[in-house]
């Protein structure tokens, strides 16, 4: 599906070659054979995102986040000019400043935020593990007010389980959530929470055919803390002729700067039921994804709203976490103009 205010790039080299094949057909190409390095540049194309993308939004062959890097998929931002017009020479980086992070209307569980052995379902809305612990991410965040979202227990075979809560960025794929301290997590076994690998009585556990419900709160965070990344500062990368901005993980430097935060807190739900407040005051800074960890051959669904099967009822004003799709595209389209705005371009802004 393609981004609500996503713009097509230009079309490719091939595309326009096969266009107006008929009279002046040879001078055309006669002209593209012999244009300039800049020129070729402007020619160059792709499909429109809407038309190579399959229906879940995401490209089937993809990077995966690891190894200390992360990628962000990207499209062409149509609002910065081109002002490096040799920028496409063979060795000759990709200007990241002409190119926008590409936002999904809906949310959903990620194809490259998880662990390769998790298998995803078509629609992006379920997933099911692989022997050891190993975790998805939702594709959107929150990074304060109160959310929620719901999961489905579709399957839990024997000797399999699940932690199921919410995790930063860098929170460890390849493990439990609640491992790190970017991490937090209801274990189905004996409804034991988890947060940096310790385990505390929560409630009783769940199983097959519960329905369980996530609240997070996280209390209002500065103006300038909102300001979201427009990663144009970032390196680009290709893959499988879809270009993605390169993050680095600096996992230390971030581990050392987290802090609880005051009136924080989560609370789930059991089929409608509060098991009560967790973590409250403890609840480090930092911007939170649903976030799923399976163990064995558990498969659960996951709802991100705006209709929920038990709508939390004892908590606070909660939003959907579907709202989160919307919310996301204004915070970067807003990113996008402030870098917009303090560009220079031949030397002026």
């Amino acid at each position: 599906m393609n981004s609500p205010y996503n713009n097509a790039p230009p079309p490719t080299q091939q595309t326009l070659q096969t266009l107006g094949k008929g009279r002046g057909t040879r001078k055309r190409k006669k002209q593209q054979d012999n244009s300039s390095a800049s020129n070729n540049k402007r020619s160059k194309v792709e499909v429109p995102y809407s038309q190579r993308l399959p229906a879940h939004g995401f490209p089937l062959e993809h990077p995966f986040n690891k190894d200390g890097y992360r990628y962000i998929l990207a499209e062409p931002d149509p609002h910065i000019p081109d002002t490096d017009p040799d920028s496409d020479l063979p060795g000759k980086p990709i200007p990241g400043k002409q190119y926008r992070r590409w936002l999904h209307n809906k949310v959903l569980l990620t194809l490259h935020d998880r662990a390769p052995q998790l298998k995803v379902s078509d629609d992006r809305l379920s997933v099911t593990g692989e022997k050891g612990y190993s975790m998805v991410r939702a594709s959107h965040s929150v990074h304060e007010g109160a959310w929620y979202y719901e999961v489905t227990i579709a399957d839990m075979p024997e000797g399999s389980a699940t932690r199921i809560g919410w995790s930063q960025k860098l929170g460890n794929l390849q493990a439990p959530l609640g491992y790190d301290k970017f991490s937090y997590s209801w274990r189905s076994r004996k409804g034991t929470r988890f947060h940096k690998s310790r385990g505390k009585h929560y409630s009783d556990g769940y199983g097959k055919g519960d329905v369980l419900g996530f609240y997070i709160y996280l209390p209002p965070s500065s103006q300038s803390e909102r300001l979201v990344d427009t990663c144009k500062d970032n390196a680009l990368i290709k893959f499988k002729s879809f270009l993605y901005f390169e993050e680095k993980d600096e996992v230390e430097a971030v581990e050392k700067s987290l802090k609880p935060m005051l009136g924080s807190y989560m609370e789930f739900l059991k089929n409608g039921v509060s098991q009560g407040k967790t973590w409250e005051n403890e609840i480090y800074n930092g911007t939170y994804f649903p976030c799923i960890s399976l163990y064995k051959t558990a498969t659960v669904s996951v709802n991100f709203g705006p209709d929920f099967k038990f709508k939390p009822t004892d908590t606070a004003v909660c939003k959907p976490m579907q709202d989160r799709a919307y919310n996301a595209m204004i915070e970067s389209c807003m990113a996008d103009l402030v870098y917009a705005v303090e560009l220079e371009v031949d030397g002026e802004k």
